[in-house]
């Protein structure tokens, strides 16, 4: 019996090294991936861009509410300059929704000249020009570069720019938060006949631009508002609150992995802390962005590649042990199947991240699931529930011990209501305004993740978990045998035993005799010994 435990836990011990390297490499692959095609999204802009290229997205970048009795205004402020010099001007565009579609949309077309006149159609009788329509009403323009040391020519009044800048455009709308759209093109108003030429003449503009909710002239800017886009807003206080539960959370499930080092315990453990360390990474990032507007771009997208291998691992563990592994049997059953599962899963995870961050175009208001790998991650994980379901309700058929079953109905309700929550939310965010849905799937998910760790640390906690896991650690057993081996009567009776050699023609016959009724009655062969008995 002792011989077959220690050859299964060698081989889950095998297995769980192998899983361990996997995810090592996974993550190095996956860094790697990102860092070279993350397009990285701040409050603070800087760059030269080249005319030859013709049209440059800058930024979509949300802007708050204006409160009437606040200072919490939007504001976009900075310098484009060139070095040498420069016949015409290329044109810097605030746009918001309504207006930068059919602008962005006019883009591609091959005849740059005839692309200008479409792109600016919609825009030429609404946006203010001293020269060609001073009747205007919207300020979206800016005519870059600006001259050297000085604002732009289309500020009108300089008092209204953030000193030590050339152009400010100040954001006002007291109905609704908004996403405005900022970005430059190489056209050009001729000031004779006010139409829109292309400027072909090739140049290198240097730019430096904030983005901002709230007055840049007055100090006691919310930090945790300020340099954030409105659909960003409030997500250092969110990450903050599940810092603090895991904050907890983890030294706890430490000091469990500590008293029980059960394959399914470490498992568990590596799990919550790469999830604990993914958050540490994104809590760190929108710490250092409140401050200068940029953050650590790279350590966020670390913080997403511990977030996505932490659940995939958990989705692992939870099949796991609905197939009853370590609990009702020894070896794992199906295990090709199993991995394989869980490696789809994986990968359609990391293509869905990939494809968010490099081909969903950001002009669209779509979120991840409301992409094809969105769309497939969501399906495969309802078939892996429902997978999870069947697997589950099989087990519990074959357990007839009473604390295993009371474990497995409370780890199946959980692990379904984990499993469900995303598909769901998935489908409500469709109706969620895409300047609120970020914070609602990010709340929502880190939410339900935090429950399923929390749950999961109760259910393996070491005084609960040691009525129903097998493949118990041997020195946590040693411990508890060389203490009874230590106590006062078990010494005395091994003193009396070897003073006196006993006799075994003194053993009473009806000893005898009941033993070989009991063996004869239950039929129990010598090989039976050697199986382990699940109860």
């Amino acid at each position: 019996m002792a011989s077959a435990e220690r050859m299964l836990t060698s081989k889950v011990t095998c297995s769980f090294s192998v899983f361990k390297h996997f995810c090592l490499a996974f993550t190095v692959i996956f860094i790697t991936l990102i860092s070279q095609n993350h397009i990285a999204e701040t409050a603070h802009i800087s760059g030269t861009w080249n005319t030859k290229e013709f049209f440059r997205f800058l930024i979509k970048f949300g802007f708050q509410k204006t409160d009437v009795h606040q200072e919490n205004d939007g504001y976009i402020y900075g310098n484009v300059t060139i070095k040498g010099n420069f016949s015409q001007k290329a044109t810097l565009a605030v746009l918001d929704r309504g207006y930068f579609l059919e602008y962005y949309g006019n883009r591609t077309v091959a005849n740059k000249s005839k692309a200008c006149m479409l792109m600016f159609d919609k825009i030429n009788y609404t946006a203010y020009d001293s020269a060609c329509y001073d009747a205007g009403e919207l300020d979206f323009l800016r005519k870059i570069p600006c001259p050297f040391g000085k604002v732009c020519e289309d500020e009108d009044k300089p008092t209204n720019v953030v000193p030590n800048h050339q152009f400010t455009f100040r954001i006002r709308d007291i109905r609704q938060p908004r996403f405005w759209y900022i970005s430059m093109v190489a056209c050009y108003r001729d000031p004779k006949t006010c139409k829109w030429k292309h400027l072909d003449e090739e140049a290198e503009l240097d730019y430096d631009i904030w983005f901002v909710n709230g007055n840049p002239n007055v100090s006691g800017n919310n930090p945790v508002l300020y340099q954030f886009s409105f659909d960003r807003q409030d997500t250092v206080e969110l990450y903050l609150v599940f810092f603090l539960c895991y904050i907890i959370l983890v030294p706890l499930q430490l000091y469990a992995a500590l008293q029980q080092r059960h394959p399914v315990t470490r498992l568990f453990t590596v799990s919550l802390l790469m999830e604990f360390i993914g958050l540490l990474f994104n809590l760190f990032h929108v710490l250092k962005f409140a401050v200068d507007g940029v953050g650590f771009e790279q350590v966020a997208v670390a913080g997403d590649v511990f977030d996505i291998l932490s659940r995939t691992t958990l989705m692992l563990l939870l099949l796991l042990l609905a197939k009853g592994w370590a609990i009702t049997r020894l070896e794992l059953t199906h295990k090709p199947l199993v991995f394989t599962i869980w490696f789809i899963y994986g990968v359609v995870h990391v293509l869905l991240y990939v494809w968010n961050m490099t081909e969903v175009d950001i002009i669209e208001e779509i979120d991840e699931y409301q992409t094809w790998p969105g769309w497939l991650i969501l399906t495969l994980r309802s078939v892996i529930m429902i997978w999870f379901f069947l697997e589950l309700r099989n087990t519990m058929s074959y357990e007839h011990n009473i604390h295993k079953l009371h474990f497995f109905l409370h780890f199946g309700a959980s692990a379904l209501v984990w499993f469900i929550y995303l598909p769901i939310i998935a489908l409500i965010a469709l109706r969620v305004s895409a300047l609120w849905r970020f914070k609602l799937l990010l709340g929502i998910t880190y939410s339900a993740d935090c429950l399923a760790y929390c749950v999961m640390t109760h259910l393996l906690w070491p005084t609960r978990s040691e009525q129903y896991f097998l493949l118990a650690n041997e020195n946590f057993h040693a411990d508890e045998l060389d203490e009874f081996n230590e106590s006062p009567h078990v010494v005395n009776t091994y003193r009396m035993n070897t003073d006196e050699p006993h006799d075994f023609n003194d053993v009473p016959s009806d000893y005898n005799n009941f033993s070989s009724v009991n063996s004869s009655q239950n039929n129990i062969d010598d090989a039976d010994y050697t199986k382990p008995i699940l109860t």
